[in-house]
């Protein structure tokens, strides 16, 4: 008895420090539940489609609501009212035509005043002949390509890649407004026009999504598939991936700029600048300080996820590049293997994403960067013949 009663006693002084803890972290909750946005619809539609589509939702909504009160009203009723302490009996008949039919005819009625509106949206959705624009959009791990095939930006081709920090990703620093939903360089189009938007990938399924536009195509391997947006109101619209698409799907942001015609004519022009200034020269000499420099560049944008900013990977799917025998070996199976990936592997083909001096400087970067310190210095030239073999 005296052990039971130390046992109590102890526990008794224990409650008021359990009891505070306890209302530390239902506070948290709460004041972090208080703080989060609670947003319990679509995204504002920014397109006709959109907006069709959003309408259609709200009275597929409701109809659902009327259905649901309809029916647990009268299962309610019957169980309240009809149960076997108020003296009622089951009943023995066992069909009821009345009954059946009402239960067929009915749902039958609903389903088709649903799919007229329903069918109509889809039409819609597939319709992208006349486009005033036409993107093809390439989906890749763990980023996205854009290149204009018609309009005043015909030729203009770029990747677009997350932009939120490392730093943030890792926990080292506070998330921004939007955390994983920002790029270095957004879709941009003009508002009004009819943007056509053909979608493909370079290694497996993608999904190219927006919700404002209510667009949602796969990008599919060796297949071209299409859709289109019109979006009527300038501002900045985001999206994701919306197809498990490996290691760093949650990192693959969409981002459009729907901007005026003004703005979006002299985007053009700057893009059109930006390409003559860069354009590369092949046959030009690199130091090898030039090279490490845009190296890290290429790396940190198209490498690090898998292989990580120090190099170290996450074996065994994506190996250390930090003493690895690829980096350490011979400079041309290094190359082939940046260029034309590894199948079977996660290692992807780089040859259609980045240039030649890119390819150059990001295998002169891994092969001087952590612990390998060979000195080597990779030219765009070296780079432009392996791709001729």
């Amino acid at each position: 008895m005296a052990r039971y009663s130390n046992n109590n006693r102890d526990t008794n002084r224990l409650r008021p420090a359990f009891a505070g803890r306890l209302c530390a972290g239902l506070l948290a909750v709460l004041s972090g539940a208080a703080n989060a946005a609670w947003e319990l619809n679509l995204q504002e539609p920014v397109t006709a489609v959109a907006k069709r589509v959003y309408e259609l939702h709200s009275l597929l909504l409701w109809v659902i609501v009327v259905i649901f009160v309809g029916v647990f009203a009268v299962v309610a009723y019957s169980l309240v009212f009809h149960r076997k302490s108020q003296g009622h009996k089951a009943a023995t008949f066992h069909d009821n035509t009345t009954v059946e039919i009402a239960w067929t005819v009915v749902p039958t009625l609903i389903l088709i005043a649903i799919a007229f509106p329903a069918t109509s949206a889809l039409v819609d959705m597939r319709d992208t002949s006349q486009p005033d624009l036409t993107v093809k959009v390439t989906g890749y791990q763990w980023k996205w390509g854009y290149e204009y095939l018609t309009g005043d930006a015909a030729g203009v081709k770029y990747m677009s890649v997350l932009a939120t920090p490392r730093d943030q990703i890792e926990n080292k620093a506070p998330k921004g407004e939007h955390y994983l939903l920002e790029v270095d360089r957004p879709l941009v189009v003009p508002v009004g026009k009819k943007v056509r938007i053909l979608t493909t990938a370079n290694d497996v399924i993608h999904n190219w999504s927006v919700p404002a536009f209510a667009v949602k195509t796969d990008a599919v391997p060796g297949f071209l598939r299409d859709t289109w947006f019109r979006a009527e109101k300038e501002g900045t619209y985001r999206g994701q991936c919306s197809e498990l698409c490996g290691k760093d799907h949650g990192f693959m942001p969409v981002v459009v700029e729907v901007v005026s015609e003004e703005k979006y004519a002299a985007w053009v022009a700057e893009q059109k600048t930006q390409l003559a200034a860069v354009a590369e020269d092949p046959n030009k000499v690199w130091a090898l300080d030039e090279l490490l420099a845009h190296g890290e560049k290429v790396y940190t944008a198209n490498c690090a996820a898998c292989h990580q900013a120090n190099g170290e990977g996450l074996p065994p799917v994506f190996p250390a590049l930090d003493g690895s025998k690829i980096v350490m070996g011979p400079k041309q199976a290094h190359l082939e293997m940046v260029i034309n990936g590894k199948p079977g592997t996660a290692m992807a083909a780089f040859a259609a994403q980045l240039s030649d001096t890119d390819i150059a400087a990001v295998v002169a970067y891994e092969r001087n960067a952590w612990t390998n310190k060979l000195g080597e210095v990779i030219q765009p030239a070296e780079v432009k013949a392996l791709r001729g073999k």
